[in-house]
């Protein structure tokens, strides 16, 4: 490789200068779409001019590894311009004055046709970031550049060349995608998961593909560490969101859970990417899940407020006969502390007992998922009963929903509770301040009763609620009547 000449040199052939002045902070690579934020850096002079500039390290190309294959250049999208970067540095580490950090860039089929982006004011030991000109980048081509630093008069040697390859078109098929244990357009048993081929169609420009269970993708950052140095993504990584093709144009098959508690209609979203992770154009894949919830079943079939209860919970068959269900996640809705979760471990035959108090005021939900070796989470399977745990309130001189006495005329109250174990009662008329009567806990009914005279004549609403030896205060009941 014929390396160009140097662009000071009275002999170099012409040659297209950019001076940058700024320094990148921020740097967000989205697949196929690089950006660059830039902060402007204060200047500074040159320092003593015995240092001698060290050829930069740490060179990157659009947020990926520099290539110094010919063969093997790394693909890049450039349409809006590349960023490169490197770190200058000199010979002397105490010396922190600012640099100078110039790139060059040539087609390899023209060596002599050179771009040069020079980066003032950066730093020593951190990347000096300067953005390649996309007219300088054609797309389909292949490209190398070169970094050197530059310390007042004096130069470095340049870099060993970074080979890129230009890609700003996107694939132009989207992928066919199928699988062949869940059908499309029919109900499908759950609990296995889901074998999909991933297909390019012989278009050679997909190397891989991306995959979601939603029609919008990730977005792909790049993370920039000490001293502005990025960590290249390979986002095949990822195996749950991307898999390589197994040759350009060809398949990946992948293997994959749906998502928690899917029932009915599911699609996956697939796209095809090139090597500079431009994407094609989307594939959904839907097809149909069966329910494949456990069963709640209480061991006392109508279990009273406050009772103790044994749950027995049962996998689908076609989950247990899929891969064993190893837990369950319950969730209990409704009582005084609101919604509760706790993990139960399941036998081998896939079944689990939990035991809970129905202390819901207005009742009591469970609501439970099951889940298998394989990662399969069943929808909710749930069970659920309603209480009334208002008290009972009557008055023969101010009858409910009627009228009587009058202003001054006393009225008797009296409160009676549905349940065994109420202590008192709490109670307001209208806005009045609260009030509370204990309740005879030797009667059958533990009632209470109180005595009221109306103030004025009109509308009242009694409220009224019971509390429980435990400290319980149950739901209130509105007793409305009107005095004369």
């Amino acid at each position: 490789m014929t390396r160009p000449l140097d662009p000071t040199s009275p002999t170099s052939p012409t040659t297209s200068t950019i001076a940058m002045g700024a320094r990148a902070r921020a740097v967000l690579a989205v697949l196929g779409t690089l950006g660059l934020v830039l902060a402007a850096a204060a200047a500074a002079p040159a320092s003593a001019a015995d240092r001698t500039p060290v050829t930069p390290t740490q060179l990157f190309n659009g947020y990926q590894n520099c290539s110094t294959d010919a063969d093997r250049p790394a693909y890049v999208e450039a349409s809006l311009g590349l960023v490169v970067e490197g770190i200058p540095s000199t010979t002397d580490s105490t010396d922190h004055s600012l640099l100078t950090a110039r790139y060059q860039v040539w087609p390899v089929t023209d060596p002599t046709r050179t771009t040069t982006v020079t980066r003032g004011s950066t730093t020593p030991g951190s990347e000096a970031v300067a953005p390649l000109p996309s007219e300088a980048l054609a797309d389909g081509q292949t490209y190398a550049w070169q970094a050197q630093t530059v310390a007042g008069g004096a130069a470095s040697d340049w870099s060993a060349p970074c080979y890129i390859r230009i890609d700003n078109t996107r694939p132009a098929s989207a992928p066919a995608v199928s699988s062949s244990n869940y059908p499309p357009n029919t109900w499908n048993q759950g609990g296995e998961p889901v074998e999909f081929t991933l297909d390019a169609g012989g278009d050679d420009d997909v190397t891989g593909f991306e995959f979601s269970w939603r029609q919008d993708f990730r977005v792909l950052t790049t993370t920039i560490g000490d001293h502005g140095v990025p960590e290249p993504l390979n986002p095949y990584a990822d195996t749950g969101s991307f898999a390589r093709a197994d040759a350009p144009g060809g398949k990946a098959t992948v293997r994959l859970i749906p998502p928690d508690g899917s029932v009915g209609p599911v699609t996956l979203w697939v796209r095809g990417l090139d090597r500079a992770y431009n994407p094609s154009a989307a594939t959904g894949y839907s097809f149909l899940v069966r329910s494949t919830a456990p069963t709640v079943t209480p061991d006392v079939p109508s279990p009273g407020f406050g009772d103790p209860v044994t749950f027995t919970l049962r996998p689908d068959p076609g989950v247990q006969s899929a891969s064993p269900v190893v837990s369950y996640s319950v969730e209990t809705s409704g009582g005084p502390d609101g919604s509760r979760t706790v993990d139960v471990p399941a036998e081998p035959d896939g079944t689990a007992r939990v035991d809970l108090t129905m202390e819901g005021i207005d009742g009591q939900r469970v609501d439970v998922t099951s889940r298998s070796a394989n990662g399969w989470v069943s929808p909710l399977g749930s069970w659920s009963v309603l209480y009334d745990t208002t008290p009972t309130v009557t008055s023969d001189g101010y009858p409910e929903n009627g009228s009587g006495g009058g202003t001054g005329v006393p009225g008797t109250f009296t409160f009676t509770s549905k349940l065994k174990d109420v202590v008192s009662y709490t109670y307001f008329f209208n806005d009045d301040p609260e009030a509370t009567v204990a309740a005879d806990t030797t009667g059958p009914d533990h009632t209470a009763s109180i005595d009221w005279t109306p103030p004025s004549d009109g509308h009242y609403d009694l409220m009224v609620c019971a509390t429980t030896a435990s400290g319980v205060r149950l739901e209130t009941y509105d007793y409305s009547f009107t005095v004369n």
